[in-house]
């Protein structure tokens, strides 16, 4: 019974590091003000020698066996920003599109967070780089070694910058959604 106590007031977060070859996925649990956990993480491959759609396939048919077994209260996501390499940006965007159709077919809240803002929200700088990444989410998370490779830290690091900013912002919409719907009503 306490236990369950516990779990509702954190939340369990998804987080999503799409790629074609290397999908990072990791579970984190949390909430703001409270230690954050890391419930598990790894790394969803799949060969680059076979076909893209059978590529999707495989990852769709993992990401429902992660939220089955993990049961997340919302993805978040790494949003897919322009890079030199186009066939890579597909990719990506296709694996972002698959990640998002499994949350919307559980009918799970999809957060999309950029690169930037998840690494100053876990190292304090946009600009940090793979290796200050992993050093931070081994520290918040305590874990005795640092997740690898780089795709399973960074979507610990999308799970930790979704509790710690996604919450806030989510009470904040709240707040102004909740003033809306009282505005022009007199006061009791």
């Amino acid at each position: 019974m306490f236990a369950i106590a516990v779990r509702r007031c954190l939340m369990r977060v998804l987080g999503i590091d799409p790629g074609l070859t290397r999908c990072g996925v990791g579970v984190v649990d949390g909430s703001i003000g409270r230690p954050l956990s890391m419930v598990h993480v790894d790394v969803v491959r799949t060969p680059a020698e076979s076909q893209v759609a059978h590529r999707l396939l495989a990852i769709d048919e993992a990401l429902e066996g992660w939220i089955a077994h993990f049961r997340p209260d919302v993805v978040a996501i790494e949003r897919v920003f322009s890079q030199h390499n186009v066939s890579t940006v597909m990719g990506t965007a296709q694996v972002s599109g698959v990640a998002m159709v499994v949350a919307a077919r559980r009918g799970l809240p999809v957060a999309l967070h950029t690169p930037s803002e998840v690494k100053a929200a876990v190292t304090g700088s946009g600009r940090a780089d793979k290796a200050q990444v992993t050093m931070m989410v081994t520290r918040v998370l305590r874990l005795t070694k640092p997740p690898r490779p780089a795709d399973a830290a960074d979507a610990l690091a999308l799970g930790i910058c979704h509790i710690w900013r996604g919450q806030a912002t989510d009470r904040l919409e709240q707040a102004v959604a909740a003033q809306r719907a009282t505005a022009g009503r007199p006061y009791r």
